[in-house]
């Protein structure tokens, strides 16, 4: 996660003035203008980090199979085609409900002919297309649906596996920590019947034990500290290296929420042999008191990085070396905020969570949700992509995991940059990408230098389908001012940048964000 590629010879580091001209959005004729003149450095020598490529990654929270005909909604060609593209990635299924989620078999649960769902949608049998009647009965029901139970059969489990192999991404399931014993131990029965239905199965996924222990108290009035939970961790991977299948599988955890202060030590947790890396969850704001202002505050994005190097300290003294993941993160904990979260808005706090985590370390950032639970999902209750969704998809496409250096000084905080590679599979050796933002109502102009105004420049540039403040709340994007939605359920729109010539500067719109592809760029650190 930390590893820094040395280049032979001296590295070559560039230095260019950035001009930002802003223009308020006022009326015509009123003459405004502000000059702000920046020093930025660029160091395309050297891989500062380098991220896993599965580094944006997704959840599904637990909660939908509180009920399993919602398990169903899995098979919807239009969810498997969004999904599908935003591999590799790895798939958690997890969150609050994974505490009271029990595996029993063959439950009363499943969907029959009684309930209004085909006899043929049952466990063990082969998947089937699910027919626009059932998908639209289920999106309705999931809607008004409240969490009520907490069993889960086979079913569960043959629809996550079957969505994700078919999608292209590596599933992580979520066991129950809560089972507890009278000695505080965790009881693994549950989970080792789930084991035993899986590998009978062949199916090929890793594992993470328990959601947020530090809530445990407050949800169930179980404590477990950081001890006792390295121990529950060493006890699952016994298990596990007794399979033929397993032995050598992924686990993850403790994913402790919000880390600080005294839920800072459980982490020590995760100074396991047994974990393959140290995760913890991270979210701004409380969705239920904040506000379109903490959106748009570079202080509030800022938080991530005190946050994140608080983790990353304390698992770097008891764990030298091992991998940091986002196991769960978002705009705003408690389901997220209503008319934020699944708006456009929501895409700055996403595409710098995803920028300054690759800069400081993170290994792996997982997106809560895909579908489902609150209002942060990337595709909405009618199964729509949200504007999350298509930054998410344009990351993917254009990023690479090597992080270059970045930095400037005096630099306007509403213009945020950082650097990588670009993607390999996308553009050819030595390319390079500029993730940005403009968090201001002022547009905004980057003068270039000459090694870099020499290349050509893809540019993706991602805006509200309406300029302006009044915009920032709507739940829906366009690419370069044409307004981004599914061809059909089979087919994603064309993503491809507005290619322009050689010029002196590249020009940042009002609460816009996006990114910029140099082709010519030569970055040895990128060769």
């Amino acid at each position: 996660m930390k590893e820094k590629t040395d280049e032979e010879g001296a590295a070559l580091v560039i230095t260019f003035k950035v001009c930002v001209v802003f223009h308020l959005l006022g009326p015509v004729g009123l003459d405004l203008d502000l000059d702000l003149d920046l020093d930025l450095d660029l160091d395309l020598s050297t891989v500062v980090r380098r991220v896993d490529p599965r580094f944006l990654s997704v959840t599904i929270d637990a909660s939908l199979a509180s009920q399993e005909r919602f398990m169903l909604l899995l098979r919807s060609q239009r969810i498997r085609t969004l999904t599908k593209a935003l591999s590799p990635a790895f798939l958690r299924f997890g969150g609050t409900r994974q505490d009271f989620m029990v595996f029993s078999p063959q439950s009363s649960q499943q969907p029959d002919s009684t309930s209004g769902y085909p006899r043929e949608l049952r466990p063990g049998r082969p998947p089937v297309e699910l027919s626009w009647w059932l998908e639209q009965k289920l999106k309705e029901d999931w809607i008004q649906h409240q969490l009520l139970s907490v069993c889960f059969s086979e079913l569960t489990v043959d629809e996550l596996n079957s969505f994700s192999s078919c999608s292209g991404l590596d599933l992580i399931f979520g066991l129950n920590a809560l089972l507890r014993n009278t000695d505080n131990s965790w009881n693994s029965s549950n989970a080792r019947s789930l084991l035993q239905y899986c590998e009978s199965k062949q199916y090929k996924m890793s594992w993470e034990l328990g959601n947020e222990p530090n809530s445990y108290e407050k949800k169930a009035g179980i404590r477990v500290d950081g001890y006792q939970l390295g121990l529950d961790f060493s006890h699952l991977r016994k298990i596990l290296s007794e399979s033929k299948l397993y032995r050598d599988a992924g686990l993850y955890g403790p994913d402790v929420g919000q880390p600080h202060s005294h839920r800072v030590d459980l982490l020590k947790s995760g100074q396991s042999s047994a974990l393959c890396s140290d995760s913890h969850s991270c979210y701004y704001v409380n969705g239920r008191d904040t506000s379109l202002d903490d959106f748009l505050d570079p202080e509030v994005l800022d938080t991530l990085a005190v946050k994140t190097n608080e983790v990353l300290e304390k698992v770097e003294q008891e764990s030298p070396g091992k991998a940091v993941w986002l196991g769960e993160t978002s705009s705003a904990y408690g389901g997220g905020a209503l008319g934020l979260s699944d708006t456009f808005v929501s895409g700055f706090m996403w595409l710098d969570k995803l920028g300054l985590g690759a800069r400081l370390g993170l290994e792996v950032v997982m997106r809560q949700v895909l579908l489902g639970s609150g209002s942060y999902h990337l595709i909405d209750d009618n199964l729509d992509p949200l504007p999350d969704y298509w930054l998410s998809l344009l990351y993917k496409k254009l990023v690479g995991p090597e992080v270059l250096n970045v930095s400037d000084s005096g630099r306007n905080k509403r213009v945020r940059l950082y650097l990588h590679c670009a993607n390999r599979k996308s553009y050819a050796r030595g390319a390079v990408v500029l993730l940005w933002m403009n968090l201001g109502r002022k547009l905004a102009r980057i003068s270039l230098p000459d090694l870099i105004a020499n290349s050509t420049v893809d540019t993706f540039v991602l805006q509200s389908d309406q300029l302006g403040e009044e915009g920032l709340e709507s739940r829906s994007v366009q690419l370069n001012g044409v307004l981004l939605k599914m061809v059909d359920d089979k087919t994603l729109p064309d993503l491809s940048g507005a290619r322009l010539p050689a010029a002196g500067h590249v020009k940042l719109p009002a609460y816009s964000l996006g990114f910029f592809v140099f082709l010519e760029a030569r970055a040895s650190a990128c060769s």
